[in-house]
């Protein structure tokens, strides 16, 4: 393990994510962060195996580069390559676009601005944030690591102005019909989304448009959002400002439980807007016909209020129907008799959690994860024990490094090491398309899924649309040509997962 700190540097995240991820790419390179020296950027660093001393003692100011190399010479080139990428200001390959250094600087632009996207480095975002609800600016506030006082203090601040703070780690957002963050390209119609999930959100907005229901606004609000910590000030204020929007008609809530006295209100304010409302909160169990159990089908549910049909209340949960048990049937007989377990390898926490619920309601209860209710706990990230979820969205993953939307690297090693365990039926996926993810997808991923699918099934869902920048039947068709099993929504491919290893069980 090598390191090296300079001080007084700063970069943004963006920035060190690319970098990062050009270090784990090199030779003789084993794992790479470059990270800015924060107290939260230290406990992931250790929780990683990348902690050395040097860095240990390396403050919020200071830059720190952190390599696993093979040998001296390895190192010594991933600190040049990181000495030249961070003086070139960019990533190989990233476009330059001029933009304005101050926030003075942005409005005497463009005066008649009213939003500040802001990415910075979590101690110091707040005091952006602030600033821009000072200029009367709504805030989407992309960074984390944002202290749980300081987002409860701006959002007080903006609901008392009439404004809104989505975040902190809010990745997602659609406003006006213009994509903000990993969101997609949908379709402008009624439906307004308000999400404390940024996978979820775009989840839903991409069957609805799949499905010929556009969307008017999606607000996302950031997880903590719906904890008695913060009180939901974010998810009540867009929950109110869609009830008030004319070109919203109905509205669909997306998000982990919130804590009961914040679902409590939630709820108190849905039945107060209106408007038609469903809502899924992952892991809750429906409590009337527009709750469901999955973002599929919130998202169904609310495509069939805006054509004026009548939902059924017994539809909260369908258990896997005919065709699809059929398909799993003969996944299941191409297995050995040593396979038997699914390892679901997700690229963030909503759609690990989705898993979770869906392999509950089909009868799995041995399962484990690091993210979601209804799991048992998985001791070590990096190691499945049976019937695994894995949220590679998650802090242990993610140190210095792009999104797991972004970059397969760290699931495809996954994947070939997965697809090996003699225990393991099957792999599943989520490929997550749309502005700001992975842009050639199925590029970086045929090839991994060609060689793993010789051996176990993989099953993956995609979130995207054919206006995505990486056409979501293109993707579809490679990954299927590679040996992918391809379902419509990431429940469907849990569904499939599930019934698959509860048939080899029965066996």
């Amino acid at each position: 393990m090598k390191s090296r700190i300079t001080s007084g540097a700063y970069y943004d995240s963006v920035t060190l994510m690319n970098v990062a991820r050009e270090l784990s790419e090199l030779e003789g390179i084993d794992d790479a962060a470059v990270v800015m020296g924060t107290q939260e950027n230290r406990a992931i660093l250790e929780a990683s195996g990348l902690l050395t001393p040097e860095v240990a003692s390396s403050s919020a100011a200071d830059l720190a580069i952190a390599v696993r190399a093979d040998d001296e010479r390895a190192a010594g080139e991933a600190f040049s390559t990181a000495d030249r990428l961070l003086a070139e200001g960019r990533a190989p390959g990233e476009a330059r676009s001029h933009s304005a250094r101050t926030l003075d600087g942005a409005l005497k632009t463009e005066p008649g601005l009213n939003l500040a996207l802001i990415s910075v480095a979590g101690p110091y975002a707040g005091d952006v944030a602030d600033e821009a609800l000072d200029r009367g600016l709504h805030v989407m506030l992309f960074s984390d690591n944002v202290p749980l006082e300081t987002e409860v203090a701006l959002k007080r601040k903006a609901h008392d102005a009439g404004l809104l703070v989505m975040g902190p780690d809010c990745g997602t957002a659609i406003l006006n019909g213009v994509p903000l963050g990993f969101a997609n390209a949908v379709s402008w119609g009624p439906v307004g989304i308000v999400a404390a999930s940024g996978t979820g959100l775009q989840e839903v907005s991409c069957f609805l448009s799949n499905e010929g229901v556009g969307v008017s606004q999606a607000l996302g609000t950031g997880g903590r959002d719906v904890t008695d910590a913060v009180g939901g000030i974010t998810f009540l204020d867009a929950l109110e400002a869609l009830g008030e929007d004319a070109s919203t008609e109905i509205v669909l809530l997306v998000s982990k439980p919130p804590d009961p006295s914040v679902e409590e209100s939630i709820r108190r304010a849905a039945d107060g807007i209106g408007k038609p409302v469903v809502t899924v909160f992952l892991g809750a169990s429906p409590s009337s016909a527009n709750d469901a159990w999955t973002l599929a089908e919130a998202a169904a549910k609310t495509a069939a209020l805006s054509r004026g049909e009548t939902l059924d209340p017994d539809t909260a949960w369908r258990p896997t129907d005919d065709a699809l048990l059929g398909f799993a049937k003969d996944i299941a007989s191409a297995r050995d008799g040593r396979q038997r377990y699914v390892r679901a390898l997700m690229s963030g926490g909503t759609f690990a959690s989705e898993a979770v619920v869906v392999f509950g309601n089909v009868g799995m209860t041995d399962v484990r994860a690091n993210a979601g209710r209804g799991a048992k706990p998985l001791d070590d990230p990096l190691r499945s024990v049976g019937n695994t979820v894995v949220d590679m969205g998650a802090d242990a993953f993610t140190v210095g490094r792009p999104h797991p939307m972004i970059d397969y690297s760290l699931r495809l090693r996954r994947l070939a090491e997965e697809s090996r365990d003699a225990e393991t039926a099957v792999v599943l996926l989520d490929v997550v398309l749309g502005y700001g993810a992975n842009p050639d997808p199925a590029s970086e991923l045929e090839d991994a899924v060609r060689d793993a699918s010789s051996r176990v099934a993989v099953v993956c869902s995609i979130t995207g649309t054919e206006r995505d920048p990486q056409v979501r039947s293109a993707v579809e068709k490679r990954l299927g040509r590679a040996g992918a099993f391809v379902m419509s929504s990431n429940e469907q491919a849990c569904r499939l997962a599930g019934a698959v290893v509860r048939i080899l069980g029965e066996n």
